[in-house]
């Protein structure tokens, strides 16, 4: 029997033309936006206390994240804006910048063939998974790769509609892995001994240095703003963390953060991947959804082999293997190591930025590559 190939003419148009009307929100997209939000900061209290008491590491990323889901999947048509996801950005990667060692980058240089194996292992599964997608004829070859491709959520999301591809259900793809990874990894963390112990609630207003604190920030938007301007991949990120951990690490400033504002941005980071799973990308990619779904768990499987690997060769801890290997997306990861106990966030990161450069690097020539022979 043929399978029947995915063509352009099945997928619901992008946009709406001049002599189209949009269709009235239906749901929780049918109230006002203020309201929309009212909901989600409720649902996400609802759903972030018990994971909280639980000691769920993460789970002030978790809970929100879920909320955002069952908003979205109800009709809900409220979005984070863009700025706000961009001084998330900022953040995370100040935040993560604190707990780096001078030992970051020879981490990776004291065990870079194993660490390479394991980087280009996860790139190759991922895209061999991608392929074969494509191959069903399910999803449109490079649309495929793509959405398959081991990179930050964010980051394969702008290159693939930039190279062709479906944007759509490239990000359908690539979040869906990230709830997976996401909730797996704080699964682990939880039932493997780590308790969630970065924010305890009586020092969440503990006071905090106000003018080191605003000069940290406004640095560390402007390098975000230069690394996006310069195109670097995922920079709003990668280049605030890289000269804060340096800076760090050399001693030169001592960064600290206020817990208040690391729950502000695990709330909207939450809340930026929740709210995009609607309904509307559910259809348009519910063809794609069991393979993606077998997709994601094939990867996380091999992950974990990786992750045993560099326990038996490293002796590095099973959870810091664990989050090192996980398939994306870079933010989350981050945020669930620092919210762990006794995880070696230098090793952790190093894997992890290491394969969005690899990725960054081949991806394109790879998506072609194999996009012309599926």
């Amino acid at each position: 029997m043929q399978t029947r190939t995915f063509r352009s003419d099945d997928l619901p148009p992008a946009s709406n033309t001049h002599n189209q009307r949009p269709a009235p929100p239906t749901g929780l997209g049918a109230l006002p936006a203020p309201v929309q939000w009212g909901l989600v900061g409720c649902l996400s209290v609802v759903t972030t206390v018990p994971l909280e008491i639980a000691g769920f590491p993460a789970a002030l990323l978790m809970g929100p994240m879920l909320a955002g889901i069952v908003v979205a999947l109800a009709g809900g048509t409220i979005r984070l804006p863009r700025f706000f996801f961009f001084f998330v950005q900022v953040v995370l990667a100040l935040m993560i910048a604190t707990t780096i060692s001078r030992d970051f980058v020879g981490t990776f240089a004291q065990n870079w063939l194993l660490m390479l194996f394991v980087v280009l292992s996860v790139i190759a599964v991922s895209t061999f998974s991608g392929w074969m997608i494509a191959r069903t004829g399910i999803l449109p070859g490079t649309t495929a790769i793509w959405g398959s491709s081991a990179g930050a959520a964010s980051t394969m999301m702008i290159m693939a509609e930039a190279y062709g591809a479906d944007a759509r259900l490239v990000a359908f793809m690539q979040y869906l892995r990230v709830v997976f990874v996401a909730s797996f990894a704080t699964l682990v963390a939880h039932f493997g001994g780590h308790d969630g112990a970065t924010m305890p609630p009586h020092d969440w207003f503990a006071p905090v240095p106000l003018v080191p604190l605003a000069a940290a920030l406004a640095v560390g938007i402007l390098v975000a703003f230069v690394g996006q301007k310069l195109r670097i991949p995922a920079g709003a990120f990668l280049v605030p963390f890289a000269l804060a951990s340096v800076l760090n690490s050399s001693g030169a400033i001592t960064i600290e953060l206020p817990q208040w504002l690391l729950v502000i941005a695990f709330t909207l980071l939450g809340w930026n991947i929740g709210l995009g799973f609607t309904r509307a990308i559910l259809l348009h990619a519910r063809r794609a959804l069991l393979p993606t779904v077998v997709s994601i768990l094939v990867l996380i499987g091999f992950s974990g082999l990786l992750a045993a690997l560099l326990i038996l060769l490293l002796g590095v801890d099973p959870l810091t293997a664990y989050l090192s290997t996980s398939p994306g997306g870079l933010d989350s990861i981050a945020v669930i190591a620092a919210a762990s106990s006794d995880v070696d966030i230098s090793f952790v990161m190093s894997l992890q930025t290491a394969r969005l450069i690899l990725v960054t690097l081949i991806g394109p020539w790879l998506a072609r590559f194999l996009a012309d022979r599926a």
